[in-house]
């Protein structure tokens, strides 16, 4: 048995330090506060919940049938150990900087929930005043976790998986973790501003994309970038899940078993299916032939694409959200491929970024009451706005963050180990073998 390296001695010992710091100070068992939560509301939180936890695995197997045949692991990997990586994470102090008092309306105090200190079954006045708060706090758990699994697809085929998961962790500290406070807060500056994001269009979407741009841009290409797609069935269980999922993620949204959590179920039923049929048509229209893989991919522009409007606007405008998604990032995608030497692997940007960005912009123009088609400019310059300042930030910080890891740890894999694939050289393990039981 080789030596352990000292790298993940001191990991496990941090580790260790973490659970015994969690174990001696985590005070006592919350009371029950049943008689003071909306049982619709409860019950439909915990619902939707699990229906965003769901879109994790969900994002492994779309990611995972896209790259070739012996990056299938890995790829799926790079999802997947986000639940548990994230999940530590946001208990020690990831939830606190996000909703923890505000300071200056651009971080979370860290103290306010340290380790879920304060995080009971009683109803929280500002954030959840009809459930338990600690819902509330599993509930925005499962965003902050798919957002840095959504840039792995920018990368994959390359990426070493330690440099991965350094990444992973600061991301979500000085990136997720603002953006989250700035716009869902009450107290956040963006929110005071009067930005609109239902649900994530900017806090998990354009920042996965801008992340993904960085780390597409700081990386490079890979060795070989010609390849054939390893799984189209995983693609379209893939997609199936994340838009069962999505249901979750945007009428959850709603923080209520309500009007508006129909509303958002709606849209953002409606605005995939436009987007899905919107780009398969524009292939054919362009001469290419309808694919699976294309009507797997409108369909998530779609998801992305509604998410920030998903309970601000009406049925048709989010057929139009759909549409207009789908046809900018498919050009984009084609754009990015053909006229670029960007290699975003899995075209996170075109998608997940600009998808984002339509659907804030659309979000200012349709949103009710406050809308451009209502009359009101106020809410699409601040949008505006905020598009430049989520954008520099995002991109920027990722930037300093991927070359802060490439300083602790190499960022690329060898190029004998790219050859090899990720799945043998990073994990030992391959689809056509079973490796062996440890001793």
């Amino acid at each position: 048995m080789s030596r352990p390296k000292t790298r993940w001695i001191v990991i496990f010992a941090i580790l260790v330090i973490i659970q015994f710091i969690v174990l001696f100070d985590s005070g006592s068992l919350p009371d029950d506060a049943a008689g003071a939560i909306d049982k619709a509301d409860t019950a439909w939180m915990l619902v939707a919940s699990a229906f965003v936890l769901f879109m994790t695995p969900g994002l492994s197997f779309f990611y995972g049938g896209m790259v070739t045949k012996k990056n299938v692991i890995s790829t799926m990997l790079q999802s997947f150990i986000a639940l548990g990586v994230i999940s530590l994470l946001w208990f020690l102090v990831g939830f606190s900087l996000a909703f923890g008092d505000s300071i200056g309306g651009f971080i979370g105090d860290p103290r306010t929930y340290f380790a879920f200190h304060n995080v009971g079954l009683n109803p929280n006045a500002l954030l959840s005043p009809t459930f338990p708060f600690l819902l509330f706090a599993l509930f925005q758990l499962k965003f902050a976790i798919i957002t840095p699994a959504l840039i792995t697809g920018s990368f994959a085929e390359r990426v070493k998986f330690t440099s991965y998961l350094i990444f992973m962790c600061l991301f979500s500290l000085l990136i997720y973790c603002p953006l989250a406070h700035w716009t869902w807060h009450p107290d956040g500056f963006l929110r005071k501003w009067g930005v609109l994001d239902f649900a994530g269009g900017t806090v998990v979407h354009m920042s996965a994309g801008f992340a993904a741009l960085a780390g597409a841009y700081v990386l490079g290409k890979r060795h070989n970038e010609t390849h054939q797609p390893a799984n189209i069935p995983f693609i379209i269980l893939g997609t199936g899940m994340l838009w069962f999922g999505w249901f979750g993620f945007n009428s959850g949204s709603a923080l209520a078993a309500n009007g508006v959590a129909v509303q958002a179920f709606a849209t953002t039923n409606f605005a995939t299916a436009s987007a899905m049929i919107t780009w398969v048509m524009f292939d054919a229209l362009v001469g290419r032939k309808i694919s699976a893989m294309g009507a797997c991919i409108g369909a998530v522009v779609g998801l992305v694409a509604i998410t920030p409007a998903a309970g601000y606007v009406n049925i048709g405008q989010s057929v139009f959200i759909g549409f207009a998604a789908a046809i900018i990032s498919n050009l984009a995608v084609y754009f990015r491929q053909q006229r670029t030497s960007l290699d975003d692997t899995l075209d996170v940007f075109p998608c997940h970024g600009l998808g984002g960005i339509v659907g804030m912009i659309l979000t200012a123009v349709f949103a009710k009451d406050v809308g451009l088609v209502y009359g009101q400019t106020q809410t699409f310059l601040y949008h505006l706005l905020a598009l430049v300042i989520v954008g520099v930030f995002t991109f920027g910080g990722s930037f300093i963050i991927f070359k802060i890891t490439g300083k602790i740890t190499r960022l690329r894999v060898s190029e004998e180990d790219e050859r090899l694939g990720l799945d043998l050289s990073q994990h030992g393990e391959t689809l056509s073998t079973t490796p062996k039981a440890h001793a």
